[in-house]
């Protein structure tokens, strides 16, 4: 069976077809959406069901009161606000936590979403102002989920570690996958900066920005060069920014 766009123009791949080929021929995924098969519900609904089996793991295995907990064992500010409360306060702020947590994790596919919309914006006024592309909206936001399908594998190895045996005391609800250098370090002990460094150095996220840019190059019609240009400038502006926030608040 045939994709349709999502605009009702020209026949092309599945939506499965894109979803195997974005790993094992990435470009014939980009260059049908550049034809117009921008419909991405697919990655987007497999991306949200690895997220709750994720979900259900961590609240099988860990226990969201544990995972508060630790987040607050790796935050020094965190420890030093709770220390100052009272007992009520102390219970109301971890009663406020468990729900936020809840929410984060139940969120998180709305959340990516959203979040998707909006860089892609400026991903999209980059790639066209700046190198001359000719992109369309929806087509950057189609060549983000698609190139996004990487992160399943971060989230499945997140799963296989939390049931290989992982110790419910180390989990890190911000880094819970080995596939980043911060992975191997002690949160707590370890400079937040370098910290915060060496969880950017991820390999999954390398990867995802790898496919983003070739996706972005296609469809605006500019060189592969640009879309590296484009794709991971913005990664460095963001890691500047987060490795300048954790020194700020380490």
């Amino acid at each position: 069976m045939e994709a349709q766009t999502g605009t009702g123009t020209e026949a092309g791949l599945t939506q499965w077809q894109r979803v195997a080929d974005t790993f094992t021929a990435p470009s014939k995924t980009f260059e049908d959406i550049k034809r117009g098969n921008r419909s991405w519900w697919l990655p987007w609904v497999i991306y949200a069901l690895a997220s709750y089996v994720f979900f259900a793991a961590v609240s099988q295995k860990i226990g969201l009161q544990q995972v508060v907990d630790n987040q607050i064992r790796m935050n020094a500010k965190a420890q030093e606000r709770l220390a100052q409360a009272t007992p009520e306060q102390r219970q109301m702020q971890n009663k406020f936590a468990l729900i936020f947590t809840r929410i984060a994790f139940l969120a998180n596919p709305v959340l990516v979403l959203a979040g998707i919309a909006l860089l892609s914006l400026g991903l999209l006024g980059t790639i066209n102002f700046i190198f001359g592309g000719k992109a369309k909206y929806g087509s950057v936001i189609s060549v983000w989920f698609y190139a996004g399908l990487p992160g399943i594998i971060k989230v499945v190895l997140g799963i296989v570690v939390i049931f290989a045996g992982m110790a419910p005391e180390s989990f890190n609800a911000k880094n819970f996958s080995p596939t980043n250098l911060g992975a191997f370090l002690d949160p707590v002990d370890t400079n937040k900066a370098l910290y915060a460094l060496a969880s950017s150095l991820d390999a999954v996220t390398i990867w995802t920005l790898v496919l983003l840019s070739i996706g972005v190059a296609t469809v605006a019609g500019v060189k592969r060069s640009s879309g590296y240009i484009a794709v991971f400038g913005w990664w460095a502006i963001f890691v500047l920014i987060g490795v300048s926030w954790a020194a700020i608040m380490g």
